[in-house]
């Protein structure tokens, strides 16, 4: 079973992805959580909660990648779990989607420097 959280952070969408993308019904639930997010500058997919991703799961982070681009809005995952890493690394699509770092992440919400700072 896929659970999908959005929480909205000013123009940014943080989308926390756990469970398994296998299914038919699991990549389209990923699907229409990030398809609704059409005034967001930018939304960040959060893959450490991810235990398992086949085909349909990897087709459907492509089709997100489009659909973003097409919109003008960034797509990136972070700290996906190793086995997505590897999935995306045999498949051969960790050459298109950009892995963000926290500092990328944070620098999402204009705060690298600012409160985000001060906790580290």
């Amino acid at each position: 079973m896929l659970s999908v959280h959005v929480d909205n952070v000013q123009d940014v969408a943080v989308v926390q992805v756990e469970g398994r993308i296998v299914h038919s019904d699991a990549a389209y639930t990923l699907r229409n959580a990030v398809t609704l997010q059409t005034d967001s500058r930018a939304v960040v997919l959060d893959l450490s909660g991810v235990e398992a991703l086949e085909g349909g799961g990897l087709g459907m982070l492509v089709f997100l990648r489009q659909w973003a681009r097409e919109r003008g809005i960034q797509l990136k995952l972070f700290n996906p779990s190793r086995f997505v890493r590897q999935r995306l690394e045999r498949s051969g699509l960790s050459r298109i989607f950009e892995v963000a770092s926290i500092a990328d992440v944070l620098a999402l919400f204009g705060s690298d420097q600012g409160r985000y700072a001060m906790a580290s």
